[in-house]
C-alpha cells in the first residue's frame, strides 16, 4: 500500500469538480486509500478516514437495493444493463438507447433506480431503505452533507432535464420531484474511504458482510452488481480503466473510488481532483499500483 500511496502521490493533474461548489473548495491535496479482504482484515492509509460526498458511487448502492426489491430481471427490463460511452450526465444517451436509460450507474438510470425503490410514494420510506442499505454495505452508519445537498440541488438542472426526459419516455415509476430529490440526496451522502473498502469487500465476498456476517446481498446478485459496474464504473473511460487493470471500479466526482476484485477483497481510494471523465486522478493510480503488486486483475487465468 506504500508504494501505491507513493505512485498516486506521485501522480499529477486533474481538478476538483467545479460546477459543484462545494466540491470545488474541497481541499485538493487530500488522498486516503483502503483495503478490506475479504476475511474481514483491513488497512488504512492517509485520508482514509475522512469523509467525503460519495457522489456516483451512490449508484452502486441504489443498484444493489432494487436489485434486492425487484430482481435482476425487472432491474433490467425497467432500466437496462448496458454502457453508453458517452458521459455520465449524457441526455444524448437516453434519446439514442431508444428512450432507455441504459443502466443504473449513470445519471438517467439511477435517477430511474431511484423512483423504482420501494414503497412507491413514500419519501421517508424509501429515503430509510437507502440509508439501512448504505449502512448494510459499508458496515457503519452514513449521514447527509447538508452543505452538499443544497450546493447539489441548486445547479442540478442537467439532472431535472434528465428526469422530466425519462418522465416523458415512461422510464421514471414514482413522482418526479420525489425521485430527484432522493438521488440528489443519496449523492450527498459522507463516506469514506474506509466504508467504501468495505462495500467493495462486501460485494467481493458474494454479498456477505467481511466484518458482520450479515447477507447484504445474494451471491447471483453480488455478481451482476459486478458486470454493472465493470460495463460502467469509468464512465466512457470503462473500457481503458479495465484495459489497464481487470479491476470492475466505481468513481465519484468527490473523488472516490470503490474497486471490487471478487472473492479477493475491496479497495477504497479517495483524491478530489479529476480527470476529463470525472474519475479521481491519484485514486485511479493508487488502484492500478495495488493491482499490479498483487496480481489482481480478475480476467488473469
Amino acid at each position: 500500500m506504500d508504494h501505491a500511496a507513493a505512485r498516486a502521490q506521485a501522480a499529477t493533474g486533474g481538478k476538483n469538480a467545479n460546477y459543484i461548489p462545494y466540491l470545488a473548495n474541497i481541499d485538493s491535496s487530500l488522498f486516503g486509500l483502503s483495503v478490506c479482504l475479504v476475511d474481514g482484515t483491513c488497512f488504512s492509509l492517509g485520508d482514509a478516514a475522512h469523509p467525503f460526498g460519495v457522489e456516483s458511487i451512490s449508484k452502486v448502492f441504489t443498484a444493489a437495493l432494487i436489485l434486492k426489491q425487484l430482481g435482476p430481471e425487472a432491474v433490467r427490463e425497467k432500466i437496462g444493463a448496458d454502457a453508453t460511452g458517452l458521459p455520465f450526465n449524457s441526455i444524448m444517451a437516453i434519446i439514442l438507447e431508444n428512450h432507455s436509460p441504459s443502466t443504473p450507474l449513470v445519471n438517467a438510470g439511477a435517477i430511474s433506480a431511484c423512483s423504482l425503490v420501494e414503497p412507491t410514494g413514500n419519501f421517508d420510506a424509501k429515503w430509510a431503505a437507502i440509508l439501512q442499505n448504505f449502512e448494510d454495505l459499508c458496515g457503519s452508519p452514513v449521514s447527509l452533507i447538508d452543505e452538499l445537498y443544497r450546493s447539489e440541488s441548486a445547479t442540478n438542472f442537467d439532472n431535472r432535464s434528465i428526469a422530466w426526459l425519462l418522465r416523458d419516455y415512461g422510464r421514471i415509476y414514482d413522482d418526479v420531484d420525489l425521485s430527484l430529490d432522493l438521488y440528489t440526496r443519496q449523492c450527498s451522502l459522507a463516506v469514506t474511504a474506509e466504508q467504501l473498502a468495505h462495500a467493495a469487500a462486501t460485494i467481493a465476498n458474494g454479498g456477505v458482510s467481511p466484518t458482520g456476517g450479515k447477507e447484504v446481498l445474494s451471491a447471483d446478485l453480488a455478481r451482476k452488481l459486478t458486470s454493472l459496474i465493470c460495463t460502467v464504473g469509468f464512465y466512457q473511460s470503462t473500457g481503458d480503466w479495465l484495459y489497464r487493470t481487470g479491476i470492475p471500479a466505481k468513481s465519484g466526482v468527490g473523488g472516490g473510488i470503490l474497486a471490487v476484485v471478487p472473492g479477493v477483497m475491496g479497495i477504497g481510494a479517495f483524491a478530489p481532483p479529476l480527470d476529463a471523465a470525472g474519475n479521481s486522478v491519484r485514486g485511479q493510480e493508487a488502484v492500478a499500483a495495488l493491482g499490479e503488486e498483487l496480481g489482481l486483475n480478475v480476467f488473469q487465468g
